[in-house]
């Protein structure tokens, strides 16, 4: 066990002390909302998806935080951003936004040892119906799986949940990656899956805290890494999008650590 400050389950999962850790938790997954809010204004037809990055490492560093992501497995960026069919990873670049590109900003930041993730969606310029349709479903099917979580329900009723009302809006869910354990690790077990059966997995726990980042895509769920071996697409070039909250487990249900403090979370909020 790589976190004496937590106790481990016999699957590999992470409990903590709700009063005293959850503190830590909050606190980075609150930088890392702020940071998600800020970013917002400059998000713009015109605009390079490296000039958000500046901004976001500049902030990152102004807050007292850390990048989690900068060195992380040879990445060098303190955001992904993944734009129209890019699913997940994007590397930020020159090329310019286009009035109706769709993209979601990553972003992880370490505070007092407390890995604080998350990730939501924003429009450059003008939304289109198809985009926003599929945003809405997307943050929508985040909103159903974190209902779920209480003590005593189990992760596959999470997956099961988000699964059931993306298909019932005839899109489908990527099933190549998933949300994940965190806290003062940035990944650890379990694999938070976004699809599967109700009952299966491992039984919710008072303490646990992990991510759920469904991915959406309007066409099929098969994906595709490119050569950077970072950049996932859709294989059929529908447009993806997602939506990741951190959340803890508490005696009654759960806590969302990464709220929007000025309500920015969804992108049609100005």
């Amino acid at each position: 066990m790589d976190d004496p400050k937590a106790t481990v389950t016999k699957d590999g999962i992470r409990i903590y002390n709700t009063t005293s850790d959850f503190d830590g938790i909050r606190k980075s997954c609150q930088v890392t909302a702020q940071i998600l809010d800020e970013v917002a204004e400059h998000v713009a037809p015109g605009k390079t998806t490296l000039e958000l990055e500046y901004f976001i490492a500049k902030r990152v560093e102004e807050l007292g935080a850390t990048s989690a992501t900068i060195g992380y497995r040879g990445y060098s960026h303190a955001s992904c951003i993944s734009v129209n069919h890019v699913v997940c990873h994007g590397i930020p670049g020159d090329k310019k936004l286009k009035d109706g590109d769709v993209l979601n900003i990553d972003v992880t930041v370490i505070v007092d040892g407390w890995f604080g993730d998350s990730s939501r969606m924003y429009v450059a310029g003008s939304l289109p119906r198809k985009a926003e349709r599929l945003i809405e479903v997307t943050h929508d099917a985040l909103m159903i799986g974190i209902e779920t979580v209480k003590p005593g329900n189990t992760f596959g009723d999470i997956g099961h949940a988000i699964q059931k009302f993306v298909e019932g809006n005839r899109m489908s869910v990527v099933r190549d990656f998933c949300g994940h354990g965190v806290g003062r690790v940035f990944h650890a077990p379990p694999n938070v899956l976004h699809y599967g059966r109700a009952g299966s997995g491992a039984v919710l726990e008072e303490g646990m805290i992990f991510t759920i980042e469904p991915m959406v895509n309007l066409g099929r769920a098969d994906t595709k890494v490119l050569a950077d071996d970072w950049t996932a697409v859709t294989r059929d070039k529908s447009l993806s999008a997602q939506f990741e909250h951190c959340v803890g487990v508490t005696a009654s249900g759960c806590e969302i650590f990464t709220t929007s403090p000025t309500g920015k979370f969804y992108p049609t909020w100005g």
